[in-house]
């Protein structure tokens, strides 16, 4: 399977969903501003957005998936029928605890929300009841998305990317609905409305994903639960795995209890829109990466094939370069136009748009190291160690919380995102230095010849970006379809210059662009992963 192919299918999916995310915040912005009732949804969403990113996107695709790949890989074996086999194991165990795990989430919501708020200050009695309520209609998307990430752990093994990609798109459509059908003139019931309407979307990607795990000839028994030695391996594995992979979602939800308790009103908003805009490469890009990336080099250690898993993962750390590095120049260079354009009408005014300009350029700083922690964690959970990183992101979270307490009050609402992007880094050079000194990893000849041009295009593409953005403002702030129209000739006009760049200074070459066309064009689908490069080389 070609890598740039199968990324290019996940990773369009995600960016629709992310796309549509940014519609869904900006009609958010648009009915309910910046102050209490955003803060307080916000907050009531973080816990169960958090267990989607660990769970969906992270530990338990970290610990399943290969496990399930060498029972469907082992010649020994039945194939695909032990894979299943184990999968309703899995399933019988996991789904009494995710009920167990719902009702206490349920029963304890008052101290839950409590912590997540950063204790009860700046609010009243009747403001912090509001909040719990927000929670409790939010919670059982923790059952449901859980249950997502196993039906689509078994899809992405048997190579059918795409349908766990397009699941969130049912999030945003479902949220975005809420808003143009059940917003209200006071933000308190827009917000109300929003929190009913996420755990209605965990319905949907559960019908989603069933359905086409059925039409995929994948049919989950309900079997009584049982503590074989395989489930207990895999509970063993899952929870190292979500401290490992959900580092930054952990940082993220230290940093929001921070804000929420140490910053004024409106603070949590700055720092979520901000994030959401820096989430749009990380959807496209890292997400992507990491969930092709695992079961790909799995399958490839099951083999025996090593050369192969490193030749995959060297050109995972080139694509995720190539993509990443134009996009974080980008959001520092022109952060102001893109932010006006996104937020700023209705009761989301200037000001507020200007917080979150200076809090998404503090995120920007970790966009490659958010990126980079999706394309190396594969290579430690692929050979089952999952200990390796969850010890590095246990001094991430330590780094996270002592940055966040030196910065939060001279930078503001800039600190928690600086505090973050500073945390990821340490992680990153961690498991990099750790893959490197036991060999599984080494940087080849293409891969550092690259690099450095294609942070060359990116600094030329970001200068030209600086000069337009002052001019571009008038055009971002307008009424209407303008602003679109703005943003887009704007986004157009850096991805131009930068794809330019990178053939003036060779980060890229025209024969490898020839060469990648003719094999996407002549490659067939693949049933299982396999090894091919993702850029061609020189």
């Amino acid at each position: 399977m070609n890598l740039t192919k199968s990324l290019g299918s996940v990773g369009g999916l995600t960016l629709a969903s992310r796309v549509l995310g940014l519609v869904r915040d900006s009609l958010f912005a648009r009915f309910a501003g910046a102050g209490f009732a955003s803060d307080a949804f916000l907050v009531a969403f973080r816990l169960p957005n958090m267990f989607r990113a660990l769970f969906a996107e992270g530990a338990f695709a970290s610990a399943f998936i290969p496990m399930f790949n060498r029972k469907v890989a082992d010649p020994n074996g039945r194939g695909l029928e032990d894979g299943l086999l184990f999968a309703e194991k899995a399933q019988a165990v996991l789904f009494p605890v995710l009920i167990l795990m719902t009702v206490v989430m349920e029963l304890a919501a008052w101290p839950v929300v409590w912590l997540l708020w950063g204790g009860s200050g700046g609010v009243n009695d009747q403001q912090f009841a509001f909040v719990v309520a927000l929670s409790r209609y939010t919670f059982p998307y923790l059952l449901l998305i859980s249950l997502v990430s196993l039906l689509g752990g078994i899809l992405n093994s048997l190579g059918r990317f795409w349908v766990n990609a397009a699941a969130p798109i049912l999030l945003n459509l479902t949220l975005i609905g809420a808003l143009l059908l059940f917003h209200q003139t006071d933000p308190l019931l827009t917000a109300r409305n929003q929190a009913i309407a996420v755990t209605v979307s965990g319905a949907l990607q559960l019908a989603w994903l069933w359905q086409n795990c059925r039409a995929n000839g994948v049919h989950l028994r309900l079997r009584l639960p049982r503590l074989d030695p395989e489930v207990k391996r895999l509970l063993k594995l899952i929870w190292p795995a979500a401290a490992g992979t959900g580092a930054v979602q952990i940082n993220l939800v230290i940093s929001t209890a921070l804000a929420r308790s140490m910053l004024p009103s409106g603070s949590v908003s700055y720092i979520y829109f901000a994030d959401r805009v820096n989430q749009l490469p990380l959807g496209l890009i890292g997400i992507g990466l990491g969930t092709i990336l695992l079961p790909t080099i799995s399958h490839q250690l099951g083999r025996g094939a090593e050369g192969e898993a490193m030749e995959t993962q060297n050109r995972g750390m080139e694509l995720a370069l190539l993509l990443t590095l134009p996009a974080t120049v980008a959001l520092i260079a022109c952060g102001t136009p893109i932010v006006a354009a996104l937020f700023e009408h209705g009761r989301f005014d200037p000001t507020d748009a200007a917080f979150t300009v200076q809090a998404l350029a503090a995120f920007s700083i970790g966009l490659p190291s958010y990126i980079l922690v999706k394309v190396l964690t594969p290579g430690y959970y692929a050979r089952g160690d999952t200990k390796t990183p969850v010890r590095y992101a246990m001094v991430s979270m330590v780094v996270n919380l002592v940055l966040n307490l030196l910065l939060i009050r001279p930078l503001q609402h800039m600190g928690p995102p600086l505090a973050t992007a500073l945390a990821s880094t340490v992680n990153v050079g961690l498991l990099y230095r750790t893959l490197s000194r036991r060999g599984h990893f080494t940087a080849d000849a293409q891969l550092r010849r690259r690099a450095p041009r294609v942070a060359l295009a990116a600094l030329l593409m970001g200068g030209v970006l600086w000069y337009l953005a002052d001019r571009f403002q008038p055009f971002v702030t307008a009424p209407g379809i303008a602003r679109w129209v703005a943003l887009c000739v704007l986004v157009a006009t850096g991805m131009t210059v930068y794809g330019l760049a990178t053939f003036l200074f060779g980060a890229f070459h025209r024969r490898a662009l020839t060469r990648l066309i003719r094999r996407r064009r002549t490659e067939a689908a693949e049933a299982a992963p396999t090894a091919s490069p993702a850029l061609p080389p020189e």
